[in-house]
Order: structure tokens, then C-alpha cells, then sequence
């Protein structure tokens, strides 16, 4: 069973790509664009989707999220085949598109528990390998010349996530004050541009069934043009984020439990990407806290108005004060004062 209308949405497939629908089934996670796998007779796709209900300005926009995938897909960089994109809500009641369905390995755990501790530093080596190979395509010559504001990207993301934050505010943060306040007179200088995932982290991607190479990367949702140290410092901050079952590394034996130190995995995005070295992370770190309390924030305002996408939405929502203490703390390692 599924929240969508199968009798329309077969209608559509039909048109569009000639394929009978036969099943639908949304798959769990996902807090924010609802999606499914739809079995067809022209094999498995899958279908993202807008959340129903009144969502904040710019949110959810699937249709950029199609138009990436779009330009990626013909320069050999791992995201699924783009298949067809809807802006008629009538379909199914929201804008949604259809991909192709990679087949491959989720890892939920960055502990990466399944994986033999010999192999385990591959697999992340394979995830700083296409994150710099990601930073690495031209954006204008790809099509992508407009897909991002120009300017400074962390002045124009602290903006854009105050003002999502303030949207879908329900309580008094302290912490979120003091950030909103801190961040915006400490924007470090810019000196790349380039194409940003937004989201990359390890439950993000699919990996190849028996080998440690990025099969896709998924979730574009938060996709745009700007400074590539967004992305590569907010999967840095896996190994300040105490271990959850999720991302988290910090408090762990690495060496013992086969897993690289952070220094390593930023040697390899320098040599990668030609540079020299990087700057402190801890503004950086406060930044990308501060993001996802914006985000956990949306979350929250969407599970009181009953659309949220994901039955886990209460326990992400349970880490908004947390993260808001652990940005600040950042902060002041970055130098804020109280």
C-alpha cells in the first residue's frame, strides 16, 4: 500500500514511458521528499516526491533535484538515470520525478559493522574520492550557470537558514540566537566554486554490492552552486558527532575498529582536489550544526502540522536542543564569546 493515487499514476507512466505500473512501495527514512519503489514492467524505478500539505518557500524542490541528476548522468558521475519529471500535482497530488533504481549496498552505520575492518578505510576512501570528484565538474559547462546564486555561499546559507528556522520556529533556542547572531559577522573568505551535494553522507550513498566503489549518490534536495568545504567539512563532522548508530565516529578506537582518522581523509581531499591543506573546521562544524538544526526544525514544525515524511520524524526532532548546544560549543571553539 502507498499514500498515492496508483490509478493516476499509472496513467502517467503509461504516457510517459510506456511501462505498465505493477506495484508501489515507499521505502522508510527519509524525512523530507517521500520516496518509493515502483515496479513496472520495464523494470524498477523510483519515485520522488514534494511532501503533501503547505510547505516553507523553496523546500522540496524535486524539480531542481531532476534537473541535477539530469546534467550529471551524462558525465559518468555516479547519480541514477533520470527518467521523467511531473509538475502536474494533479497526478498525484504533489511534483514528483522517476529515476532509475540502482542496485547496490546502503550503509546506515558509519562504523560500517558488515564490512570486514581490513576494507573499511576503502569505503571511505571511495566517499572522499567522488565527493572531490563531484567538486571537480565544471558547472557552467554542464548547464548549471544559474543554479546557484553568485556570491559568498556560506553568507547566503546562513541567511536562507535563518530565515527556514525562524519559518518553522516553535521554541526559544538560546544557542540558535547566539549562532544567528555569530555566524553571519564570521563568513570566512570564498575562494572555490562548485557543484555542492548539500547532504553527503554515508547513508546517502549506494555502494556496489561486494566492492568499496560509490555506485549513485542520492538526496539533492539541497543541492545548489558554492563553496566545495560545505560538503567536505560536514562529512568531516562525522568525527566530532558522538557515535549513533548513524554517521557518528567521535569516542571511537578508529584504529582498532579499521576506520580512518580524520586527518587522513583530509590528506586525500587535498591531494584530490589540489590543494594545500584546509582551514580550522571548527567555524565550519558550527555552520553545518546550525544548517541542521534548521533542518530538524522544519522537521519538527512538519510532525505538529502531520505531514512529516518519516515515522523516525519524533526522534530526529528530539536532538533539535542537542545540536543547537553542540553548534554553539563549536562556535565558541571558533572563537565566539557568550
Amino acid at each position: 500500500m502507498s499514500d498515492l493515487d496508483q490509478d493516476k499514476l499509472a496513467g502517467w507512466l503509461k504516457q510517459a514511458t510506456a511501462a505498465e505500473l505493477r506495484a508501489v512501495e515507499k521505502f522508510a527514512g527519509g524525512q523530507s521528499n517521500p520516496t518509493y519503489r515502483i515496479e513496472t514492467s520495464a523494470g524498477n524505478f523510483v519515485l520522488r516526491r514534494k511532501p503533501f500539505g503547505q510547505l516553507l518557500p523553496s523546500a522540496h524542490a524535486v524539480d531542481r533535484e531532476f534537473r541535477l541528476i539530469s546534467a550529471l548522468s551524462p558525465t559518468g558521475f555516479p547519480v541514477p538515470r533520470p527518467i521523467a519529471l511531473c509538475e502536474d500535482e494533479s497526478v498525484i497530488g504533489a511534483v514528483f520525478y522517476l529515476m532509475e533504481l540502482v542496485e547496490g549496498r546502503t550503509l546506515w552505520d558509519g562504523t560500517l559493522p558488515d564490512i570486514p575492518k581490513p576494507d573499511r578505510h576503502a569505503y571511505y576512501e571511495a566517499m572522499v574520492d567522488t565527493l572531490a570528484a563531484l567538486h571537480a565538474i565544471d558547472h557552467q559547462a554542464v548547464g548549471l550557470g544559474d543554479f546557484g546564486p553568485p556570491g559568498n555561499y556560506f553568507e547566503r546559507q546562513i541567511q536562507r537558514w535563518t530565515k527556514q528556522y525562524r519559518a518553522a520556529q516553535t521554541d526559544d533556542i538560546a544557542e540558535v540566537d547566539k549562532l544567528i547572531d555569530w555566524l553571519p559577522r564570521t563568513v570566512p573568505a570564498q575562494t572555490r566554486t562548485a557543484i555542492i551535494h548539500g547532504d553527503y553522507r554515508i547513508d546517502n550513498l549506494i555502494y556496489a554490492p561486494t566492492a568499496p566503489r560509490v555506485a549513485a549518490v542520492l538526496d539533492w534536495e539541497l543541492t545548489t552552486i558554492g563553496d566545495p568545504l560545505a560538503d567536505f567539512t560536514y562529512f568531516a563532522m562525522n568525527w566530532a558527532m558522538p557515535r549513533d548508530g548513524r554517521s557518528g565516529l567521535a569516542g571511537l578506537d578508529l584504529a582498532a575498529e579499521g576506520l580512518p582518522p580524520l586527518g587522513a581523509m583530509v590528506d586525500r581531499y587535498c591531494a584530490a582536489s589540489g590543494r594545500d591543506a584546509l582551514p580550522d573546521l571548527h567555524w565550519y562544524f558550527a555552520y553545518n550544526l546550525f544548517r541542521l538544526v534548521g533542518i530538524v526544525q522544519g522537521i519538527k514544525k512538519r510532525l505538529i502540522d502531520g505531514n512529516a515524511s518519516s515515522s523516525r520524524a519524533a526522534e530526529a526532532v528530539a536532538k533539535l536542543r542537542p545540536l543547537a548546544q553542540a553548534a554553539w560549543a563549536q562556535a565558541r571553539q571558533a572563537g565566539a564569546t557568550a
